[in-house]
């Protein structure tokens, strides 16, 4: 029992999310939508700056601190060494201004083949931080995890590109346009090419260069902001050779519409303000004044409030956010009563009920208008299946932001891999099932797009039957833990608390080295 319970805890710290053609960049081309793209940035030398050198078996004990093999399957055959670098590169805000950004570049050396030569691009999109110090190429790993991950990525003979994102790490920008996908993408794509045109990096004991095989995942925050990328990237023509979105909020609208509805996700207060924030630096057309949306108790500085240095318990701790409350406990009208909170699907209704209490972040004014223009306007994939499209003429400027910034306007011709579990308290499995559904009447027969669902039960045959099996064995070790601890609930909310990351995120990397591994 007592190695049970040791490999639990293990489990629960494998994953720490604060909750991705040969050339520099393309010119910044039409978006998927139509729109301009953002104007190009004042190029800056990349600069490689080169951190620290990992063995093989340095970054695997590094990794045996962060997950067991029940837990992770990742790892299991690195060759290489692998040689850190920070590089710093040009990019734009959200409204186009030009900015300044970093990005880890992970280069495997060794003797071995797989070390050495041209190599695969793999480009990483990290998930939600509210610390504006957050730097993925700091590999320490209680700090930073999923650099350490994407270090193993290297070791098994990756170039790895993983932006830090503009807002972040030393960027210029004073604020981060998060999901923001016009942006987000052209960030993904700036940080890639600053990073081709420094390879060969002279740190990098044996030449190891770029085969112009890219391959693009992230996950979270991540997860949206890399598919976002491929659908930028092939709209302009450059290629991807496969992408792995992982647990993202792709389909931006009627993730909104569900989360006004009741169903409020893990995380909320913080992942809004910055939505809301970044989409009136964006657009300028969600609000005169913060008050408009923000209970006057949080209006004040919440422009600028994430992401910060501070830790977010230090800011629920002075009053500057609230923990989990987003909306009040009472229904903004008489109608909406049986949606606050939602109740159904009901092994989520715990969560949507946290969501709710006294010193919310939002009004409830803003609520009920937020309501009204989804039932005169409704999505066409939530809550009812329509014509799985965004709802077509919004008039509250958030929903008209959300559907701008949904990505269900396009069909990947690459292969690509989607995967996440269906009892996500974060980021909603709905958000995939809507990509699955507003691709399967459009996408042409050609279309490889895979699907998984690692908290699933195996069928025959199934590829990811093991993989299924040890998410089902993690996911019973945690709520067994809990129960030793006193939980009363079986383990629920412990499971809740760690589904996202990490519980999660560690299968979904291992099904991911496995898919681009094939392709």
């Amino acid at each position: 029992m007592t190695a049970l319970v040791a490999r639990t805890r293990v489990a629960l710290a494998a994953w720490l999310l604060a909750v991705a053609s040969i050339t520099a960049p393309s010119s910044h081309a039409q978006t998927p939508s139509g729109t301009a793209g953002p104007a190009p940035a004042t190029p800056v030398p990349p600069r490689p700056e080169h951190l620290t050198t990992l063995s093989a078996p340095a970054v695997l004990r590094e990794l045996g601190a962060l997950a067991n093999a029940d837990v992770l399957t990742l790892g299991g055959n690195l060759r290489c060494g692998v040689a850190v670098h920070r590089i710093r590169y040009a990019t734009v805000g959200a409204a186009g201004e030009a900015t300044t950004a970093s990005a880890a570049l992970m280069v495997p050396v060794g003797l071995d083949r797989r070390c050495r030569g041209p190599r695969p691009v793999l480009l990483y999109a990290h998930g939600t931080s509210t610390d504006r110090e957050f730097d993925i190429a700091d590999l320490r790993v209680q700090k930073n995890p999923e650099g350490m991950f994407m270090a193993a990525f290297a070791a098994g003979g990756y170039v790895v590109v993983a932006p830090n994102y503009a807002g972040y790490a030393g960027s210029t920008l004073g604020y981060h346009p998060y999901l923001v996908a016009d942006q987000q993408s052209q960030d993904m794509i700036d940080a890639l090419g600053a990073a081709r045109s420094v390879l060969p990096v002279p740190a990098a004991a044996l030449t190891t260069g770029d085969d112009a095989r890219l391959f693009i995942t992230g996950y979270s925050q991540g997860g949206y902001v890399a598919m976002a990328t491929h659908r930028a990237m092939q709209a302009r023509g450059m290629p991807v050779t496969a992408s792995a979105p992982m647990s993202g909020p792709y389909a931006l609208a009627a993730f909104g519409d569900a989360i006004f509805a009741g169903r409020v996700n893990g995380g909320s207060t913080a992942t809004f303000t910055m939505l809301a924030t970044a989409y009136q630096r964006a657009y300028g057309n969600l609000y005169s004044s913060p008050d408009e949306i923000f209970e006057p108790a949080y209006a004040s500085g919440i422009e600028s409030l994430l992401p910060t240095s501070v830790p977010r318990s230090v800011l629920q701790a002075q009053g500057r956010l609230p923990a989990d409350a987003v909306f009040s406990p009472f229904p903004p009208a008489t109608q909406y009563a049986d949606v606050t909170p939602a109740t159904t699907p009901a092994d989520l209704a715990p969560v949507f009920a946290r969501g709710f209490g006294p010193d919310n972040l939002i009004r409830n004014g803003y609520r009920l208008r937020y309501l009204r223009d989804a039932e005169a306007n409704p999505d066409g994939g939530w809550p009812t299946t329509l014509d799985g499209t965004p709802a077509a003429t919004p008039t509250l400027g958030l929903r008209q932001a959300l559907r701008r910034n949904d990505l269900r306007n396009w069909t990947p011709t690459a292969p690509m891999l989607l995967c996440g579990g269906r009892a996500d308290p974060v980021v909603f499995w709905s958000n995939t099932q809507l990509m699955q559904g507003y691709w399967a009447p459009r996408a042409p027969a050609t279309a490889r797009i895979t699907v998984l669902d690692v908290d699933s039960a195996p069928t025959d045959g199934d590829p990811y039957a093991s993989l299924k099996q040890r998410f089902a064995r993690a996911r019973r070790l945690v709520a067994f833990a809990a129960v030793l601890q006193g939980a009363t609930d079986g383990g629920a909310r412990a499971v809740a608390e760690a589904y996202h990351a990490p519980l999660l995120a560690p299968f979904c990397l291992a099904a991911v080295d496995a898919f681009f591994a094939a392709q």
